[in-house]
């Protein structure tokens, strides 16, 4: 199954590692350590650049997303 993750983005479901709440998992410094680290590699993928509120852990990329985790978890059902 594909889920759409915003804009032109849709990814394969078993793809997908995690999904996480912008706003509440970076308070965490190993969090916000990952991203900065995945950032630099060239692995995070803007779904587009309007507010986060979600990023989607996959197997090769990490994508911030306008949409929120529960629309995200819904999709996938």
């Amino acid at each position: 199954m594909f889920i759409h993750l915003g804009e032109d983005t849709v990814i394969n479901d078993k793809e997908i590692i995690g999904v996480f709440d912008i706003d509440t998992s970076t308070v965490n410094k190993a969090t916000r350590d990952y991203l900065r680290i995945a950032e630099q590699n060239k692995k995070v993928i803007y779904v587009n650049y309007d507010l986060p509120k979600s990023f989607i852990v996959c197997d090769n990329n990490v994508y911030i997303s306008p949409i929120n985790t529960s629309t995200i978890n819904k999709r996938s059902k």
